[in-house]
């Protein structure tokens, strides 16, 4: 019982149970209503037409009763002209498809040439076309009706937890990076870092599976107030969290690179090495609380985390001077590699550069600011807020930031 509670507000949980409620009483409707022995297509329709959200309901509610009436219309065009045999059949579903894709019925094609067919197969096709229509009316009209008495939940949720657990694996695979840097680093260790790296493009696909989704329950919901402010977060923190493990991608291809023209030595001195775990050990920590930031869905919660940001952010920019300074040394001794050593401080400052607060804050106005201006001024009250909202993150950011750096630069007496 305490696992059905816990997985009552999943997906697969509540689209069947609306799906399985919507078709029953679809089938009840439309058996008061048509004189058809077994009304089954009301209960596919409504089916096929409730959804997990608002919004892919009323898509997919269009183009079923689009693709069911063409299908109905192609039919009884063909009943008054040929008769049905082989060739009829094969002209019907040509004609079919191809009506299917002028009405822009999109995956519910096949569903043109399905009716069609079942249609021109009874003998009388006309009350059979008008059964047909008002079934599938009937079940497009109980999947919308169940969707606004029953408004699925919003799966904001679902895609936060999908971004922090990405995050966690980038935090995970950083902090392996680092303890494996002591020592000799055989081709072969350093080869699977780059193959976990490489993993990370399938897990970004997921959580952008899982984040459409999320935008679409946030379209037409009664039960969201700043739907856009969600999705623009969400989406920014994920485009970040993408070319941070392009990057990543690419550093532990520079360190593979080291270990194999390094075979017989140490990949890095011992201080560069323990320089480069505490830096790692930062950018791990600020990937994590990146993701904490942009899940915390822009409220006073958040702060926290971005107080954690920046300062993960300073130690690890510090650490990376620290080890420029130490590789320039090195390099001056020895200038084998050099260019693989620029390479890592350059991956290093790309990841900076994308997880920086200001930066992103920027981001964020920026695409609230471009969002206004395609829509008309005073008919989204909400959008001006959000926008507001995140301009005042902005200022608050930018005064933190400047007291932080007055405290550093203050002379120690």
């Amino acid at each position: 019982m305490i696992e059905l509670a816990s997985r009552r507000k999943e997906p697969v949980v509540v689209q069947t149970v609306r799906s399985t409620a919507a078709a029953t009483l679809a089938y009840l409707a439309a058996d008061q209503v048509v004189e058809v022995r077994a009304p089954l297509l009301a209960p596919l329709t409504a089916i096929l037409v409730v959804q997990v959200t608002v919004y892919a309901t009323l898509t997919s509610g269009i183009r079923r009763v689009n693709s069911v009436v063409a299908g109905v219309s192609v039919a009884a065009a063909f009943s008054v002209v040929v008769p049905l045999t082989w060739w009829s059949l094969g002209l019907l579903i040509l004609s079919s498809l191809v009506v299917g894709h002028l009405v822009r019925a999109g995956e519910f094609v096949p569903e043109v040439a399905i009716s069609a067919m079942l249609v021109l197969g009874v003998t009388r096709v006309t009350e059979t076309a008008v059964d047909r229509v008002v079934e599938t009316l009937i079940g497009a009209a109980v999947g919308l009706v169940m969707n606004a008495v029953f408004v699925p939940p919003v799966w904001v949720r679902p895609a936060g937890e999908a971004i922090e657990d990405l995050a966690g694996r980038m935090r995970r695979l950083l902090l392996h990076i680092g303890e494996e840097l002591g020592g000799h680093v055989p081709v072969h260790r350093a080869a699977d870092k780059l193959h976990q790296a490489r993993r990370l493009d399938d897990d970004v696909s997921e959580v952008d599976s899982s984040l459409s989704q999320a935008e679409e329950s946030l379209k037409f919901n009664p039960r969201v107030k700043e739907g856009l402010l969600y999705r623009v977060v969400l989406r920014t923190g994920l485009d970040t969290l993408e070319i941070c493990t392009v990057v990543l991608r690419s550093l532990t291809r520079t360190l593979t690179d080291l270990a194999r023209r390094r075979t017989e030595e140490e990949l890095f001195d011992a201080d560069v090495s323990r320089a480069l775990q505490v830096l790692l050990g930062h950018l791990a920590a600020a990937v994590d609380s990146f993701a904490m930031l942009i899940t915390s869905q822009v409220s006073t919660s958040s702060e926290a985390a971005e107080d954690r940001l920046a300062r993960e952010l300073a130690a690890s920019r510090e650490g990376r001077d620290r080890i420029a300074w130490l590789l320039l040394a090195r390099v001056r001794e020895h200038p084998r590699q050099w260019q693989l050593h620029g390479a890592l401080l350059a991956e290093i400052d790309r990841m900076l550069d994308e997880l920086d607060v200001e930066k992103r804050t920027m981001r964020l106005a920026e695409e609230l600011d471009q969002y206004g201006q395609e829509r008309p001024r005073g008919r989204f009250p909400r959008l001006g807020r959000a926008r507001r909202r995140v301009r005042s993150a902005r200022r608050r950011l930018r005064g933190r930031l400047r007291r932080r750096r007055s405290r550093s630069a203050a002379p120690v007496s």
